[in-house]
């Protein structure tokens, strides 16, 4: 058995109560907060920006990681690195120069991950597995909340497990899109190690304690 991790997405939270929501799902148990940051440009939506990580910040002692769904996200490391974010993630396709992003998310004293868009294969981030702390694989193609999970990214998750396994490398395996209490439990067996979650936590009808009991049975262990 394994210890998975759960980071909820603040993108599905009630914006009106966003410090409360993130209290109750760090009094929940939560490992971490998921900030999903949209420009409307990469993804076909707008969220937030360095603003409100810096108002989370303030509210919650979670670590908070910074996914960066935009174009050029080397332009804007610096501000969600002052905004308090502990990890920056970038997407492979949006970034041109992809090492030389992770180091500069590095330099800032930051943990530096890429993620993956369901359609781009594997192969595209061999070359800096080793510079990653964390790597995303997306199971929905990025830029809205409470989308269905695509089960075909299963053997995605088990790919990139063994990769990481090969050459034992120490970077987290994390998976983000559609993941609820179906699901949860086959991403894990997959090879998932974080599991990002925002519907199936802050809708859940049972509230915030309920859903991740329901989403991590067993505190977690799979």
């Amino acid at each position: 058995m394994k210890q998975v991790k759960i980071a909820p997405s603040i993108l599905a939270a009630d914006f009106a109560r966003l410090g409360e929501e993130a209290q109750a799902v760090e009094q929940a148990g939560a490992d971490r907060l998921h900030l999903d940051i949209m420009d409307g440009r990469f993804v076909p939506n707008i969220s937030f920006g360095p603003v409100v990580v810096r108002a989370l910040r303030q509210v919650t002692r979670l670590p908070l990681e910074a996914h960066l769904m935009i174009a050029e996200p080397e332009r804007y490391l610096t501000e969600f690195a002052q905004a308090g974010a502990g990890t920056i993630i970038v997407h492979q396709e949006a970034s041109l120069h992809l090492e030389r992003t992770l180091s500069q998310i590095k330099a800032l004293g930051l943990r530096a991950g890429a993620a993956l868009n369901p359609a781009t294969p594997l192969v595209l981030l061999e070359e800096v597995l080793a510079e990653l702390d964390l790597l995303l694989i997306m199971t929905v193609n990025p830029g809205f909340g409470g989308q269905k999970f695509i089960t075909s990214m299963l053997s995605k998750i088990e790919r990139a497990r063994a990769l990481l396994a090969k050459d034992s490398l120490s970077c987290e395996l994390e998976v983000d899109g559609g993941i609820n209490a179906q699901t949860a439990s086959r991403a894990a067996a997959a090879g998932a190690e974080v599991l990002v979650a925002g519907t199936a936590v802050f809708k859940h009808p049972g509230g915030i304690p309920a859903a991740l009991r329901a989403i991590l049975p067993a505190g977690g262990r799979f």
